[in-house]
């Protein structure tokens, strides 16, 4: 029988001075030809590349974040609370963005950390590693934007952050316009007094949607009835304003409701109230997300085209943390309604 122990080493990584001998070029070559730098002739960097692939050559990260300082690493965040932003489900705007922010950073050579939109995470802004950040819709002076942008780092936002005296670059939701959408459609489906219900905190949605709807009131001779609401009361809080509105003007027959958490509860406080909807009062909303889709009777809502917007989003920060004169502001494609059973789509 034989006794002996096999020693097993570990395989040596090859270095970039391998993958330089084995090309017969220098290191400064390598570094150029698999970073896409520097004057190197087209066949020698291809040669370069594909010797480094036959040799299994991997870049050494904690040597590169040394050189270059940074940690190729992101983070997506948002103030909004989870009872607007994602819902007992924890699936809603927050994360149908983050689905595909971090497939679209992940092609830029980025790692995406999800911030939740919890008060305790605040404490670790401080400490992430990160480059830069995204964040959702941030309220006017928004204190997270303040801190990052204090540790010196790159932040962009998906909406327009309001009242700024030096804006964040941001992709354009087109607040304004896709409010616009909603209200118009509301009209012809018959509604003769449109009410809006929106979330009490400085978002550009908020903004920009009254701002609309204030014209749209005006251009129609309509009253001008709007209700607010904190975003931390979710559903409840949506179905709170709701009843507030109804109690003093009876006569509305649609309410504007972008939250859709307030508006599922605006539906729910319309059917405990003994009212139809959308026979009685319509209901119509911004984000087609679960809620709007699983609602009863399903919610009118908005194609946001969030996939796009975070691809948008996550190739911008890209721009600006890489040192190129990065855009200020990148539209998203327009919003595109979708007429369901709660404004008597057909």
């Amino acid at each position: 029988m034989n006794d002996r122990k096999t020693s097993l080493k570990p395989t040596r990584r090859p270095t970039i001075a391998d993958v330089a001998e084995a090309a017969g070029v220098s290191r400064t070559t390598v570094s150029h030809a698999l970073n896409d730098r520097g004057q190197v002739d087209p066949r020698t960097r291809e040669r370069v590349k594909t010797i480094a692939a036959s040799l299994g050559y991997r870049p050494n990260l904690r040597a590169q974040r040394l050189r270059t300082g940074r940690s190729n690493c992101i983070a997506l965040l948002s103030s909004m609370p989870f009872a607007v932003a994602g819902g007992p489900s924890r699936l809603g705007f927050m994360m149908e963005i983050a689905a595909t922010a971090t497939e679209a950073a992940l092609k830029q050579g980025l790692a995406l950390v999800l911030v939740p939109p919890m008060r305790e995470a605040r404490g670790l802004l401080d400490e992430l590693d990160i480059d830069g950040a995204v964040i959702i819709e941030p309220v006017a002076n928004d204190p997270q934007v303040e801190q990052l942008q204090r540790r010196g780092l790159d932040v962009i936002s998906i909406g327009r952050q309001p009242a700024m005296s030096r804006a964040l670059p941001y992709v354009d939701l087109q607040g304004g316009a896709t409010g616009r959408l909603l209200l118009d459609h509301l009209r012809h489906q018959g509604a003769r007094q449109v009410a809006l219900l929106i979330g009490g905190q400085p978002r550009h949605s908020y903004v920009d949607v009254e701002r609309t709807y204030r014209e749209f009131c005006d251009e129609l001779g309509m009253a001008c009835l709007i209700a607010k609401a904190d975003e931390a009361g979710g559903e409840a809080a949506g179905g709170a304003a709701c009843r507030a509105l109804l109690a003093k003007h009876p006569e509305i027959d649609a309410i504007c409701a972008p939250v859709d958490a307030f508006a599922v509860g605006a539906v729910a406080a319309l059917q405990s109230l003994g009212l139809s909807v959308p026979d009685d009062v319509m209901v119509a909303t911004r984000y087609d997300g679960l809620r709007a889709r699983s609602c009863t009777p399903p919610l009118t809502a908005v194609n946001l085209h969030l996939e796009e917007v975070s691809r948008l989003a996550i190739e911008l920060l890209f721009e600006h943390i890489s040192d190129k004169d990065g855009r200020a502001v990148v539209r998203a494609p327009a919003a595109e309604l979708i007429a369901r059973e709660s404004t008597r789509a057909g």
